[in-house]
Parts: C-alpha cells; structure tokens; sequence
C-alpha cells in the first residue's frame, strides 16, 4: 500500500483501509481485529494511556530510550512522510 502523503486529501475510507492494513501487517488478521475490539469494548483514550506510561519514567529515561533507539535503528533516508 502506498504511503498516504497529505492526511488532509484522506477519505475516510482510505484512512481505515490503511490502518487496518497496518494492523494486520503487524498483528495478523485475528490480532488486527482482536485490537479493534479492545478499543471500542474499553473506550480507550490512547493519548491518556501513553501520557500515563510516560509520566511514570523517571527523569531522563524517556531521553536514554529515545538515544538508544536510534543508534538501533540509524536513519537510512528511507522514511515515509506522512
């Protein structure tokens, strides 16, 4: 699937097409729809669980993380812009 360039010309048909594609790409079918069901089952406000996961870092964790992860992963040119 190509990369979506401009999230503003999106339908959103094509946005959940992507998404679910990538969710399938990393999860498989069964995880892909067992996700999509944990979110609407739990009404799971994704950005106040990532705040809570962060907030509990002590100081500076999130900066040697971050550092690490990308002297694991070097920045090859090769992103998608989105």
């Amino acid at each position: 699937m190509e990369a979506i360039q401009d999230i503003q010309e999106v339908n959103t048909f094509e946005l959940a097409d992507a998404g679910m594609t990538c969710l399938i790409e990393q999860f498989g079918v069964v995880g892909a729809e067992a996700f999509i069901a944990l979110v609407l089952r739990e009404k799971l406000d994704y950005t106040k669980w990532r705040r809570t996961f962060y907030d509990g870092m002590a100081p500076g964790e999130f900066h040697e993380k971050a550092v690490a992860y990308a002297k694991s992963h070097p920045y090859k040119g090769d992103a998608m812009r989105l």
